[in-house]
């Protein structure tokens, strides 16, 4: 990585308390976040359900930070536009719940938003071959989708090496930029083990959440996560 890399902290809004939605995210913007990841489940691609486009809609007043929608939905394509309309910035599916990537691919970025894959740890990385000039962003699962509060699978950080050649390579022959997210059980004690493997934006649900906010936690634990990952 670079002397001085862009580094973005993205918690995740599941984590966060939903009685006060747009408390939780005026804070975590105001502790210094980059990004406000929102992570939506169906029921049917993963076993739990979460929240929708009104929600989204609900929170994009309270934050003026780029929106991180992860659909783990399936088809994605019927709720592509309704996360876009309700002030989605970044739109991310799994390349299992499209039956055609490339055309959800499109249909993200057409309607104004980046658009990104999600890999699960066990989705091999052939699925970017063919696609790699539509993407802004790589999200890399490091547990298996569904529920906050899972522990980091290590196979990730092998993973993240082989997807940073990747995206350095695409870049290097003139390709777009791809950002490379990670998701999923990132605390402080492994963020630099992470950033070092070569991602750039960072999940963080309950490392951030779990602290309370009255005695400025979100923004101490901000501050040790972006410390923790710089210093790789």
């Amino acid at each position: 990585m670079s002397s001085s890399p862009i580094l973005r902290l993205a918690p995740s809004i599941l984590s966060a308390d939903f009685s006060r939605l747009g408390e939780e995210v005026r804070a975590i913007e105001a502790a210094g976040c980059d990004l406000v990841h929102f992570d939506v489940m169906d029921n049917h691609y993963v076993p739990n359900l979460t929240i929708g486009p009104l929600v989204c809609e609900a929170i994009r007043p309270h934050v003026s930070i780029p929106i991180d929608v992860h659909l783990m939905v399936e088809p994605v394509d019927a709720i592509i536009p309704l996360f876009a309309k309700a002030g989605a910035n970044i739109i991310t599916f799994h390349p299992e719940a499209s039956k055609h990537v490339d055309r959800s691919l499109s249909m993200i970025r057409e309607l104004g938003c980046k658009a990104g894959l999600v890999l699960n740890p066990a989705t091999p990385l052939s699925v970017l071959d063919y696609v790699m000039d539509k993407l802004d962003m790589v999200l890399l699962m490091s547990v298996n989708p569904g529920f906050g509060g899972q522990k980091f699978i290590p196979s990730t950080l092998d993973k993240l090496r082989l997807v940073r050649a990747r995206i350095d390579a695409h870049v290097a022959a003139g390709g777009q930029p791809i950002w490379l997210e990670v998701d999923g059980g990132v605390k402080t004690d492994n963020i630099r083990d992470i950033a070092q493997a070569g991602a750039d934006t960072f999940v963080a649900g309950s490392a951030v959440f779990g602290a309370p906010d009255a005695d400025g936690g979100y923004k101490t634990v901000m501050q040790s996560l972006r410390s923790a990952a710089l210093s790789a």
